[in-house]
């Protein structure tokens, strides 16, 4: 399975057992959608997988403090859509 759909996979699965929001759900979608042409920042897509299997609506807030919450996955979210808008795919 490629990255991709790794990366869709894990969203899905997200927002199924993890009530992930679907307006982050969306954002990664379209971030899914703008790679399929040209695969490029391959290690960050790598790292919201990892994040998106370590989702927890309320992570951070016990007493171990494990996991990825909304605020974490947001951040990186914001680092791909801004380094799709500064690398634009070649037309």
């Amino acid at each position: 399975m490629d990255i991709l759909n790794r990366l869709q996979m894990a969203t899905i699965r997200a927002q199924q057992e993890d009530n992930l929001p679907d307006l982050l759900a969306a954002r990664i979608f379209a971030i899914a959608e703008t790679l399929q042409a040209h695969l490029i920042l391959q290690g960050e897509i790598e790292e919201l997988i990892e994040q998106l299997a370590l989702y927890d609506t309320y992570a951070q807030t016990g007493y171990i403090g494990m996991g990825v919450n909304n605020y974490i996955l947001e951040g990186t979210v914001s680092r791909l859509e801004k380094r799709l808008q500064e690398n634009p795919l070649p037309t």
